[in-house]
């Protein structure tokens, strides 16, 4: 059994590449523009499905053109996409992010239709078939994620969050997490740790540990750190790579890792995975 089932965001994505993010009240010129499927959860999904994992996916869009769009993404990708709802008051969420010339970017994201998915969905056995994991992501409303936790924890299947963006997990649904999964300002966010470099990473995720069974802790360019509880936290330099651009990485660090871990390999050995996995996506060139 290694099916996973992922509910989260999907987003049609503005992506914009200027010589810089402008600083407030500033305008600046683009280069190029491109329209893109996104949503950590639908990027998390097809990534999952790229890395050898069969994948449900449950969210919500609009009744329009993106939401059409993102729901044939998804299928196209192999994600069986039969739980996304379709809502008639609320149009598809979507996001305008900028990337400059050092290849980071700033996002902004309208949630939009994401914020309406059904919880109705998670009681429905048949959305339960198979599946040996659970992957959720901080861009819908807490609610649907507890929703979604509980009715996986009713059938014994482990849960993994990627907290992202940064916001206060709730004690009780802190307390359905396997699998925690954060960046550098998330895990400071979460434990008081700011993560400069693989030690601090290390601390953090040692810290987080004492709260969560399986946490990992990805640092950027520094590399990532890990730590099961109960045991030394570990970590993992970043591959040297010419970068092109670090948007969608974390989303295709997730997938990869939730598609080795369900395979059978241990956290150490999922972690290498997507790191490596990471790296290949953050030196490709963008498509158009």
């Amino acid at each position: 059994m290694n099916k996973i089932a992922v509910a989260g965001s999907l987003h049609y994505d503005i992506m914009i590449d200027a010589h810089h993010r402008p600083e407030k009240g500033e305008t600046v010129m683009g280069t190029a523009c491109r329209y893109k499927f996104g949503g950590k959860g639908g990027n998390q999904a097809i990534s999952a499905a790229k890395h050898g994992s069969e994948v449900r996916f449950a969210g919500a869009v609009g009744a329009d053109e993106q939401g059409r769009f993102l729901v044939e993404t998804l299928r196209q990708a192999g994600v069986d996409a039969s739980a996304v709802a379709v809502v008639a008051d609320a149009p598809s969420g979507m996001s305008v992010a900028i990337s400059d010339r050092e290849g980071d970017y700033g996002a902004v994201v309208v949630s939009n239709a994401n914020q309406k998915i059904p919880a109705s969905v998670f009681q429905n056995a048949r959305f339960w078939d198979s599946v040996s994991m659970l992957v959720l992501q901080n861009e819908v409303p807490e609610t649907i994620n507890i929703e979604a936790a509980s009715a996986a924890k009713q059938r014994r299947i482990p849960v993994c969050i990627n907290a992202a963006p940064a916001r206060p997990l709730s004690e009780p649904f802190a307390a359905l997490i396997d699998i925690l999964i954060v960046n550098a300002i998330e895990a400071r966010d979460m434990c008081g740790i700011e993560v400069e470099d693989l030690a601090s990473a290390q601390h953090a995720a040692t810290l987080l540990a004492e709260r969560f069974a399986k946490v990992v802790v990805t640092a950027g360019e520094h590399g990532v750190a890990w730590c099961e509880a109960g045991k030394a936290a570990q970590a993992l330099p970043a591959r040297k790579i010419k970068l092109v651009s670090t948007h969608g990485a974390g989303d295709c660090f997730v997938g990869a890792l939730c598609a080795s871990f369900t395979a059978g390999h241990s956290l150490a050995e999922a972690v290498a995975s997507a790191n490596a996995a990471a790296a290949r996506h953050v030196s490709q060139p963008a498509k158009p």
